[in-house]
């Protein structure tokens, strides 16, 4: 017997039952950045991969362990994309609508890291990304902020996540704080876990944020970043807070929130939920003002977020809110191949000219109670009967399947309903 081929480790499908509810969050989502006025943008999946390690860093966990990367024909070292800033920021370098512009963009799509898979966190994953370009002040920062807080609102999971904010000040300030934190943490070395002794001369900001309770324990008399920010970034973030506090958006400072990639700066801040264990966070971002000219773009101030769409629909189902529209409005029933005909030429009458409705008609025969089963478990509202007798008159028999109504209508008539009901 030949061996059935299956999806990659942390690579899934997403069936039919479940994408409606998908459907459903990035509508919702897409709505919100529409009605902010962002545009969308759409970069390859594939990139050099040396965008990556330029931006992101060559000492962080995404470059050094998490990307798939491969050479290609020609020689080149290519990398499926793990995030989504380095490849928008390269596509607005290289067509030329970053420097001495405003843009305010959005984006959506799969992600790839090579992690160890489990609830929440997989090998493809989506994201939506938000990045606006030349604007350098904290209202930009916390209209990105109010936005995320919008679409918690409009998804229904707004009680469930909260907000984390911090100010990691500029990258001269941040490297003399990388300095005092070393010089603490190497006098308590035996106390620090592996992954952390990696780090601490790699990466040392990210053991801020690490798991480990008697690390923990250690940076309660660490440094404190807040200690070393720039007069600019801390009046950054006093404004944005002024603005947090005014819109009414309730917000908790954590010093020992990084974020996990190089480039960011000023600005970080995470929404979190209690709901889903230890992958907590739905969605992360801040200010990268530096990235731009790191990858050979001219100076210019930037802020983004991005969010998991996996992770956030997992928190819907969690919460009990997965619950979507009927896969179909109106149900064709025939009886005869002559019914069968007409039914076809009605239904696509009905989507000229009620094209909002979903209609579905039945095939493959069989007697009228079956075909009312179908349609009850697709879940349609009405089903639209076709038999001899209504093929003789012209008419079509119209029934409610969720109020019980029945009644025989002209197809003007029919039109005519239908279209009050949408």
């Amino acid at each position: 017997m030949t061996k059935t081929i299956q999806a990659i480790r942390g690579m899934n499908d997403c069936l039919p039952t479940q994408s409606p509810l998908w459907q459903k969050v990035e509508n919702k989502i897409k709505n919100v950045l529409m009605a902010y006025g962002y545009g969308e943008v759409r970069m390859p999946v594939v990139e050099m991969t040396n965008l990556f390690s330029r931006a992101i860093g060559d000492v962080t966990d995404v470059v050094e362990k998490e990307m798939y990367s491969f050479d290609d024909r020609n020689g080149d070292n290519l990398s499926l994309r793990p995030e989504g800033t380095a490849g928008c920021v390269r596509a607005g370098i290289e067509n030329g609508f970053l420097y001495n512009q405003e843009q305010r963009l959005w984006y959506i799509g799969p992600m790839f890291r090579h992690e160890r898979p489990q609830k929440g966190r997989y090998r493809q994953f989506h994201q939506v990304g938000v990045e606006v370009f030349g604007l350098e002040g904290p209202d930009v920062d916390a209209e990105l902020i109010m936005m995320t807080a919008r679409f918690w609102r409009d998804l229904g999971v707004h009680s469930h996540v909260h907000l984390e904010l911090n100010s990691i000040g500029s990258l001269e300030a941040r490297a003399d704080y990388r300095d005092a934190l070393v010089s603490f943490l190497s006098q308590h070395i035996h106390v620090l876990d592996e992954d952390a002794q990696r780090r601490l001369h790699t990466n040392p900001l990210r053991i801020l944020d690490s798991k480990d309770p008697k690390v923990q324990a250690i940076l309660q008399d660490a440094p404190k970043l807040s200690a070393y920010l720039d007069a600019d970034a801390t009046e950054h973030f006093k404004g944005l807070c002024a603005l947090l506090d005014a819109v009414g958006i309730q917000y908790q400072i954590n010093e020992k929130l990084v974020r996990g990639l190089d480039y960011y700066n000023k600005t970080v801040f995470e929404w979190v939920t209690h709901s889903l264990g230890s992958q907590g966070t739905i969605c992360g971002g801040g200010r990268y003002d530096g990235l731009v000219a790191l990858l050979g773009g001219k100076n210019t101030p930037a802020v983004g977020f991005a969010m998991g769409l996996e992770r956030l629909i997992l928190l819907m189902e969690t919460l009990g809110l997965n619950e979507t529209p009927s896969a179909v409005d109106v149900y064709i029933v025939t009886s005869g191949n002559a019914a069968l005909a007409a039914g076809m030429k009605l239904a696509e009458s009905l989507r000229e000219r009620c094209p909002a409705l979903r209609i579905m008609t039945h095939f493959g025969g069989g007697p009228f109670k079956k075909q009312f089963k179908r349609a009850d478990k697709l879940g349609a509202h009405v089903a639209l009967v076709l038999g001899e007798d209504e093929l003789a008159n012209n008419q079509i028999t119209y029934k409610d399947l969720r109020g019980g109504e029945q009644e025989t209508l002209s197809h003007n008539d029919l039109f005519e309903k239908l279209a009050n009901r949408i």
